[in-house]
């Protein structure tokens, strides 16, 4: 049923369409926005977490193919996250911790990410890929 509850709130669907947008526009997949919005809306973690994996997968596939397909994706640079994300998420998968903690982990996360954004931290390195 708390797929249908996700379908009949037109103002999540917005907010999840919008946070898909702004992440996919710099080629990430947003599951820390998903996982805000569904936190607000008091969705249970054990549907956050598929729903957000779901989501993550799917736009950043299409990030991805934009990417590849206008020859920006670089091989040399990915290499080094894949071999090291794919042990760290199945650590992560398997791991339980308590639903607050969880809320509490993810907020400052979340508060850590919009300070640094905002500058609070200093100025930020300029990368150059090449």
């Amino acid at each position: 049923m708390l797929a249908g509850e996700l379908i009949q709130s037109p103002l999540l669907l917005i907010l999840l369409a919008g946070v898909a947008f702004l992440y996919a526009s710099v080629g990430h997949g947003g599951a820390s926005g998903y996982l805000a919005f569904l936190s607000l809306f008091a969705f249970p973690v054990t549907f956050m977490k598929p729903t957000a994996l779901v989501l993550n997968i799917l736009v950043s596939a299409i990030s991805f193919y934009f990417y590849y397909r206008e020859k920006k994706f670089d091989w040399k640079l990915f290499y080094p996250f894949a071999i090291t994300s794919v042990p760290f998420s199945f650590l992560g998968g398997i791991i339980t911790i308590e639903t607050h903690i969880y809320k509490i982990i993810l907020a400052t996360v979340l508060l850590f990410a919009v300070a640094r954004l905002m500058g609070l931290f200093g100025k930020q390195k300029k990368y150059t890929s090449r």
